[in-house]
């Protein structure tokens, strides 16, 4: 089947709609993105408050408003130990420290999460579309997914260290 005109357009106009969200900051919060992917456990549907309360200032820009923190900040870009690396909203596990590799940008990087531990949205918010990954459990917001990174998966996901907590073996 040949795409028509229409087809074309229509297409057009959902890309440059989707672009003009992201440029001018329409956007929705993790927790109502990944509503229907998380995990009905409801101690997770906490009130934007409670989220101020628990988390630092600093976790709390990138976890809940999708914020990102500068490179090079982090201590957990230079760990090298064994562990488990948790997410710092709920602290379900989302990388083995197997998976992480130096990918030189500045921000902790691992080729493969943990089964089931993210979800995925595409990012319109630098017009050009990226793949997002937050939490399964509480929606909370983590990085970006690229596809430039090491063996066996190609994938570089591309985290915050203040969405993170590193639990050594």
């Amino acid at each position: 089947m040949t795409p028509t005109f229409d087809h074309w357009l229509l297409s057009r106009r959902s890309l440059l709609m989707a672009s003009a969200a992201g440029v001018f900051g329409v956007f929705r919060a993790p927790e109502q993105v990944l509503a229907a992917s998380k995990a009905s456990d409801s101690a997770w549907d906490l009130s934007d408050a409670q989220w101020k309360q628990r988390l630092s200032p600093e976790s709390y820009s990138v976890l809940r408003r999708e914020g990102t923190e500068a490179p090079f900040t982090s201590p957990l870009n230079n760990e090298k130990r064994d562990g488990t690396y948790h997410c710092a909203g709920c602290d379900q596990p989302l990388f083995s420290s197997k998976a992480k590799f130096d990918s030189g940008t500045g921000w902790p990087s691992f080729f493969e999460p943990l089964p089931g531990a993210i979800a995925t949205k595409v990012d319109f918010k630098l017009i050009i579309p990226r793949t997002e990954y937050h939490c399964s459990r509480c929606g909370g917001h983590q990085g970006h997914v690229f596809n430039d990174g090491p063996r066996p998966t190609g994938k570089r996901y591309c985290n915050n260290g203040v969405a993170l907590r590193f639990q050594p073996v």
